[in-house]
């Protein structure tokens, strides 16, 4: 009896611990051509290096009061202040990819993209992306080999 109580207690002390880390976990993209990221959650704390891609994806993995602690896709962290992130919708290819014209691997490859490719998504479906890159837009396989977001 005591050993119930017991567990149903631990586990509601416990749920708002999960779910508080689920929702840090989420991507953003950045805003602007020049985005300062910050050794600490605010501007007295000195810049740690600067981004210089718009549209680049980033994983939220913390947040204080206006500034989000963030990883990039080669382990890269620090602090930037959420006015310089707008709700992601890109992704970086993280190996090789082919772009197809449709969504089937039987159509036409259009271009071989390389690791580090920044994709603009258009839309997703089940098991694949439109996305549009320079002057190519088609089809990829939704997998492992991105780093970003897929609605």
């Amino acid at each position: 009896m005591y050993m119930r109580k017991y567990l149903v207690l631990l586990f509601l002390f416990l749920l708002p611990i999960s779910s508080t880390a689920q929702e840090n976990n989420y991507f953003l993209m950045l805003k602007n051509k020049k985005v300062n990221v910050r050794y600490g959650p605010s501007l007295d704390h000195p810049v740690k290096y600067i981004y210089r891609k718009i549209n680049l994806p980033v994983k939220v993995i913390d947040k204080k009061e206006n500034f989000r602690r963030i990883i990039d896709h080669k382990r890269n962290s620090g602090w930037i202040h959420i006015s310089q992130l707008r709700p992601s919708g890109s992704l970086i290819t993280t190996n090789e990819k082919i772009l197809f014209k449709n969504s089937t691997k039987y159509s036409k490859p259009l271009a071989k993209l390389d690791q580090g490719r920044l994709l603009k998504i258009i839309k997703c479906e089940e098991k694949w992306c439109n996305i549009k890159t320079g002057d190519y837009s088609g089809w990829i396989i939704k997998d492992n080999n991105i780093w970003g977001t897929i609605n």
